[in-house]
This record gives structure tokens, C-alpha cells and sequence, in this order.
């Protein structure tokens, strides 16, 4: 007789109770004593690169006493927090010659910004773009809302929260999206441990969404799911500079729910054949989805770009370089300048769900981290470009 059963459903809901269980007790472990993520001081360096001053700007200003004091080590050195760094941009904005230069954010006349990062395959380095950006747009001094769209809550657990222990029943994005019982965003919108920095969680409830949006199309039920986004942002819309959106690895009405609120769309490719022909698939379907959109919802979908970041981008690897290159020759201008490279350090970093602005430097070897700060630093630069551009600036 054979007694081998085989592997059930009960086996598997057994395995994912247990790696939920051991990923809580790992992350408490690694954020102890507080069990939560907080982020670090930041060197006067970085803060000078932040505020785009010189460094011995920096320390004039504090033997002036026109910046206050901020930590300083046993040898001098000064620390600072992301809530200093945005009082000294203050002062700065207050008594410097450029004052406007000091407040990237909006102005009146200005629209929110809502970049959804896109692409038809995972692993194509959305998530990893998506924190990394928002982290840097705040630390500039940007209100940034980070969206997790995608039911899989990659960026949710970035963020130091476990969805399916805290959020297994509500307080996701789904509840400001569905179409019984629906909430105002701001009530499922969370502070984190970032200055400047919102978020808005996803859990595995959010995959309802795909089901009840064909129900309510069948019921023609108003405001149809090109329109949900929009309206929910419109409550919370004067509170941020800059909404971004991790996206889902499919094109299904979640994505298009994003793609139809969206002011700028942000491609992430890796520089394989297989990868771009699977971009190719995804832009021809949007295309051809999203008019189909336009036409249930009688206006257009605009955008004011669509950019497309190389991620996971090794510059010795010839064949990369040259589908790199490929890309740019065809797509021209759209493609961005500065790649987001392969590092390790993010790698690392992201063992304990920290990104390359949260580690402690100390703890990766000094020229990985460097590399990767500069990689993520220049692409959310030139974007940043962008969006002033699209504001009408520059």
C-alpha cells in the first residue's frame, strides 16, 4: 500500500504560516530594540549633496550659527537627521540667493505628479526602483505617496510591515478601491519611519479587485476602475508633491487603473532580448487596452512622458551594452541616460528589507555602496529633471 498521500492545500497553507511566522521573527530581530524600521543619520556629504551646497558651506553655516547644531561623533563629525536636513533647507530657501531652488516641490498652478512604475515581467526591477526613488524624492525634500499596487506587497514589506499579519483583513489600498464598502484613501495611507515619506500598503485581498472590477463592468457600476484612482487621489492630492506606484507584472485592471491616473509612466527594462520582447508585448497591449479605456471613460489618456530606466545594467557585459544600445537607437530619447546599475549593495541591503539610503555604510564595503548610491542617485536626478519639466521649470 502506498502510504505517500502526496502534498494538499492544507501542506501548503502550513508552509507559507511558517515562513510568515519566521520572516516577523527575522525582521524584529533585525529592527530591535524599537521592532520597527528607523532610518539613520545622514553625513554632512550626503547632506551637502542632498542640498546641493558645498561641504564647507555646510560648516560655515554652522560656525555663523545660522544652521543650528546637530549630532556630532567623538570625532567631530556632524550627523544629521531627515528632519534636520529639511530645517536647514528651510533656512536656506529663507536666506539663500536662489531661494526656489531649495523647494523642488509644487507650486500653485502645479499638478500632482503620479509615476506608475510599469512592465509586463517581473523581475525587471520595479520594486527596487519604486523604494528607492521615493526614498530619494523625499530625502530632496519632496512629499512623496508611495503606492503598493501589486498584491504580492513587495513594497509594502520594504517598508518594515508584514501584510499578511497586520493587513489580512484591512487597511490596504483595495479598501479605497472597492466597489462595496469602499473608504476615503487617507484612512489606509500610514506615516512611516521616513521623513516626507507616505505609504499606502497592498495585501493579497487586493487580487479581489480584478474579479469584483469585471463584475461591476458587467453591472455597470460608476465610477468604473479607470476613474477609482484618480478620485481617491483627488482627497489627498494637496498633502503630496509626488505619488509613485509600484505596479503589478501583468497588464489587468489594476494596472490600468494605475496607467489611467497617472501623469508620467516609468518602463523598467532589463537589457536582454527576451526581456525587451516581452516590453514590446506589453506596450502593444496597453496601447491598444488603453484606448478601449478612453473610449468607456470619454477622454484621453495623457501623459506628460513616458521614460524607460535600464535596470540590472552590468557595463562589462557586452551583449547588455549592446542591446543597450539597441533600445536607445530605437526608442531615442525616451530611454533614460543614467541606467540603474546590477549591485550588490542593493542586493545586500535588501536581505533585511533595507534599501542603499537606510543601511549603515559602515556595514558594506565602501566602493559597492558608493557605486550603487551614485547609480540610484543620478537616475532619480535626471528624473527629477523630468517632472521639474513637466512643472514648466528648466
Amino acid at each position: 500500500m502506498n502510504l505517500n498521500r502526496g502534498v494538499g492545500t492544507a501542506d501548503i497553507g502550513a508552509f507559507a504560516d511558517s515562513l510568515a511566522e519566521s520572516l516577523n521573527r527575522q525582521m524584529r530581530a533585525a529592527f530591535q530594540p524599537e521592532e520597527r524600521k528607523s532610518l539613520r543619520r545622514f553625513s554632512s556629504t550626503e547632506v551637502a549633496e542632498l542640498l546641493r551646497v558645498s561641504p564647507s558651506n555646510l560648516r560655515n553655516r554652522h560656525k555663523d550659527g545660522s544652521f543650528p547644531e546637530v549630532f556630532t561623533d567623538g570625532r567631530g563629525h556632524r550627523y544629521y537627521s531627515a528632519e534636520e536636513i529639511d530645517t536647514l533647507r528651510d533656512i536656506l530657501a529663507r536666506t539663500g540667493k536662489n531661494a526656489e531652488a531649495y523647494l523642488p516641490g509644487r507650486r500653485d498652478g502645479d499638478r500632482l505628479q503620479v509615476i506608475s512604475v510599469v512592465n509586463f515581467k517581473g523581475g525587471s526591477s520595479k520594486t527596487t526602483a519604486t523604494i528607492h526613488l521615493a526614498q530619494r524624492f523625499a530625502l530632496r525634500g519632496y512629499r512623496v505617496l508611495a503606492l503598493d499596487f501589486d498584491p504580492q506587497a513587495s513594497l509594502t514589506t520594504f517598508f518594515g510591515i508584514r501584510p499578511e499579519l497586520e493587513f489580512s483583513d484591512s487597511g490596504t489600498v483595495y479598501d479605497a478601491l472597492r466597489y462595496e464598502g469602499k473608504v476615503p484613501l487617507s484612512s489606509v495611507i500610514q506615516k512611516t519611519y521616513f521623513h516626507n515619506l507616505d505609504m499606502v500598503p497592498a495585501g493579497l485581498l487586493l487580487s479581489e479587485y480584478e474579479t469584483e472590477t469585471a463584475n461591476a463592468l458587467a453591472r455597470r457600476v460608476q465610477p468604473i476602475f479607470a476613474e477609482r484612482l484618480a478620485l481617491a487621489l483627488d482627497e489627498v492630492g494637496a498633502d503630496y508633491d509626488l505619488v509613485l506606484i509600484d505596479c503589478p507584472p501583468q497588464l489587468g485592471f489594476l494596472t490600468l487603473t494605475a496607467l489611467a491616473a497617472s501623469t508620467g509612466l516609468l518602463v523598467t527594462v532589463v537589457p536582454g532580448m527576451l526581456d525587451i520582447a516581452s516590453m514590446s508585448q506589453f506596450l502593444k497591449l496597453a496601447s491598444e487596452t488603453v484606448q478601449t479605456v478612453e473610449e468607456a471613460i470619454g477622454r484621453k489618456v495623457a501623459w506628460d512622458f513616458v521614460k524607460f530606466l535600464i535596470t540590472r545594467y552590468e557595463p562589462s557585459d557586452g551583449p547588455q551594452t549592446q542591446m543597450a544600445g539597441y533600445l536607445r537607437s530605437i526608442l531615442a530619447g525616451q530611454v533614460m541616460t543614467e541606467p540603474m546599475l546590477k549591485s550588490t549593495a542593493i542586493s545586500d541591503a535588501g536581505m533585511t528589507q533595507q534599501t542603499i539610503y537606510e543601511v549603515d555604510p559602515g556595514q558594506l564595503i565602501r566602493k559597492t555602496i558608493d557605486r550603487a548610491l551614485s547609480s540610484v542617485n543620478n537616475v532619480a536626478d535626471e528624473l527629477e529633471q523630468t517632472i521639474q519639466m513637466a512643472w514648466g521649470r528648466r
